[in-house]
C-alpha cells in the first residue's frame, strides 16, 4: 500500500470550529483516534502523475496544513531554549538556510531544527491574545461572546484604528522598498493581497482584492482608482473568441429567432454592448435583429454586477501607483470595519512574512503524531507533523525545503485553504512569465525571502480559481492535486 493510499484510509470530516488541543509529541495511538485529534477531510483526490522538481505557488492563505512520511518527525518536538531562540534571530535577520539533499540524523540536525523555528514566524497587527484574528470572513461565531471592549467605546475605536493605519502605511512602505515581498488584508467582507513588482509575474505593485461587491466597485471608481476584473475580462475573451468561431451559426439562429428574444431570457451583457450589434450590420439583417435599447442593456449590466458579487468571478486587479490610492481608500473606508456584531470596532487583520510598525510576532502552532496504520497483514508506523495556520505562501514553501532534506524526498501533505483567497492564483493581467531572474533577486534580496521561495512567487500563477489541496513528493520530485 502506497503512503498515498494510507493518506486516504485516515481521512474523516473535517470541522474546523473545533479546537486543537494541545497533545504531546509523538503520542502512540490507533488510527481511529488519530482521525479523530486531526479532524481530517474526506479522501483526498488523487494526485497527477506529473512528477516535477517545484510546485507552483499558491497564494492562498492555508488555516491548516497535514504532512504524513514514512520516516518519523521527531527533528521537531521539543526544541531547546536555544534553538528557539536561534530560529527567532535567523527569522528577523532573514538568514539563508541551505540544508544538504538529506540529513541522516535530522532530530541531531540542531541546523534542521533552527531553520523549523525560523519557518514558522509570521507577524500579525492587531494582536488581541483571546481572540482568534483569522481567519475573519465567517469569524463571528468564534468571536462571540468574547470581550470587546471597543464595541462601543468610539474613542477606542478611533484610537486603535489609528494605530491600524500606522502599521498598514508601513507596511506599504516596505513593499514599496521591496523590504516587504506581500502582505494581507483581512476584514470581515473580504480580503486584500498587496504584492512587490517582481512577484507573481508582474513588473509593478499589485493588489488584488476577493470578494468584491457593486458598491465597492463604485467606491473604487469614485475615489479615481483604475482597476480590473480579470476573470471577467478572460470569460469576455473565451466567449468571444467562440461566437467567432459559430459565427455563422449564431446568425442562422438570429435570423429564425426574429423578435423572439424579447420575451426570452437575454445573455450576460458585456461593456460592449452598443458595438455588438456591429457585425450584424455588416451581414446586412441588421433589421431583422430586434437591439436592445440603452435601459435595457443598463439594466441588465447592473443585472449582471450584482449576480456576480460575492463570488471568486468578482475579483479586482489594483496595479502600480493606483495601489497608494487603494491604500489612502481603505485607510479612510467606513465600511472597512464592521458597526455591528461580534467584529463591530475591530479593524482588519493584518498578515506579513516581514516585521512591520506595530506588528506582533507570532508563530505557527506544529504538533507531530503517530499512529500504526494496517497494511495487509501487518502494522505499519504512520508519522504526521500538524501544522495550524494562517500558513503564507512563503511558510509552505519553506517548511517543504525542510521536510525534503529532513524526510529524505518521500512525504504526502493535505492542504486546508481559506477559500475566499483561493482565487487569488488567477492570471494577472499583462503578466510576463519572462521576467528576468537575477534582476528579480537584485531588486527584492532585502525582502526577507529564501531565494528559492523567491524564485517560485516570482514566477505567473497557474492555479486559476483554486489552490493546491493535497501534495506528495517521492524520491525528490513533486505531484500534487488542485
Amino acid at each position: 500500500m502506497t503512503l498515498g493510499h494510507l493518506f486516504k484510509s485516515l481521512l474523516e470530516p473535517v470541522c474546523e470550529d473545533k479546537p486543537i488541543r494541545r497533545a504531546e509529541p509523538s503520542e502512540r495511538t490507533d488510527v481511529l483516534a488519530l482521525t479523530e485529534d486531526l479532524h481530517l477531510p474526506v479522501a483526498v483526490p488523487e494526485v497527477p502523475s506529473s512528477p516535477k522538481c517545484e510546485f507552483p505557488a499558491d497564494w492562498s492563505i492555508k488555516t491548516r496544513i497535514l504532512f504524513m512520511s514514512s520516516q518519523p518527525f521527531t527533528w521537531a518536538e521539543h526544541l531547546k531554549a536555544q534553538e528557539e531562540a536561534q530560529g527567532f534571530a535567523q527569522h528577523c535577520r532573514a538568514t539563508e538556510t541551505n540544508l544538504p539533499q538529506s540529513i541522516q540524523e535530522p532530530k541531531l540536525s540542531t541546523e534542521l531544527r533552527c531553520a523549523f523555528q525560523q519557518s514558522l514566524v509570521y507577524w500579525l497587527h492587531p494582536s488581541v491574545p483571546w481572540l482568534q484574528l483569522f481567519p475573519r470572513i465567517g469569524a463571528d461565531r468564534k468571536i462571540v461572546g468574547r470581550a470587546s471592549p471597543w464595541s462601543q467605546d468610539e474613542a477606542l475605536q478611533q484610537v486603535l484604528m489609528s494605530d491600524w493605519s500606522v502599521s498598514f502605511t508601513s507596511l506599504y512602505n516596505l513593499l514599496k522598498a521591496k523590504l516587504c515581498p506581500y502582505f494581507y488584508v483581512c476584514t470581515y467582507q473580504f480580503t486584500v493581497l498587496f504584492r512587490a513588482a517582481g512577484l507573481a509575474g508582474s513588473e509593478v505593485i499589485t493588489a488584488v482584492i476577493s470578494p468584491t461587491t457593486r458598491g465597492l466597485r463604485e467606491a473604487m471608481r469614485n475615489e479615481g482608482i483604475e482597476f480590473s476584473l480579470p476573470l471577467v475580462e478572460e470569460s469576455r475573451v473565451r466567449k468571444q473568441k467562440n461566437s467567432e468561431v459559430n459565427l455563422e451559426a449564431e446568425v442562422a439562429n438570429s435570423l429564425e429567432a426574429g423578435n423572439s428574444m424579447e420575451d426570452g431570457e437575454e445573455p450576460a451583457p458585456s461593456d460592449d454592448d452598443d458595438e455588438s450589434f456591429s457585425w450584424l450590420e455588416e451581414m446586412g439583417v441588421q433589421d431583422k435583429v430586434k437591439k436592445p435599447d440603452a435601459i435595457s442593456i443598463k439594466l441588465r449590466k447592473e443585472k449582471h454586477e450584482v449576480q456576480m458579487d460575492h463570488r471568486p468571478e468578482s475579483l479586482a486587479l489594483v496595479k502600480g501607483t493606483n495601489t497608494f490610492t487603494l491604500l489612502n481608500f481603505l485607510i479612510n473606508c467606513k465600511s472597512l470595519v464592521a458597526v455591528a456584531g461580534p467584529q463591530a470596532g475591530l479593524p482588519p487583520t493584518l498578515l506579513s512574512p516581514v516585521a512591520f510598525r506595530g506588528g506582533t510576532m507570532q508563530t505557527l502552532k506544529a504538533r507531530s503524531i503517530n499512529a500504526k496504520a494496517r497494511v495487509h497483514s501487518a502494522y505499519e508506523d504512520i508519522f504526521s507533523l500538524e501544522i495550524v495556520g494562517p500558513v503564507m505562501p512563503h511558510s509552505l514553501h519553506s517548511l517543504t525545503m525542510l521536510l525534503r532534506a529532513a524526510q529524505r524526498g518521500a512525504f504526502s501533505a493535505v492542504l486546508y485553504a481559506h477559500e475566499p483567497t483561493a482565487v487569488f492564483n488567477a492570471h494577472l493581467d499583462d503578466a510576463s512569465p519572462a521576467l528576468n531572474k537575477e534582476t528579480i533577486h537584485k531588486d527584492l534580496t532585502a525582502c526577507g525571502l529564501h531565494p528559492k521561495t523567491l524564485d517560485q512567487l516570482s514566477q505567473c500563477p497557474t492555479l486559476g480559481k483554486s489552490c493546491i489541496r493535497s501534495l506528495e513528493m517521492k524520491d525528490y520530485a513533486y505531484t500534487w492535486k488542485s
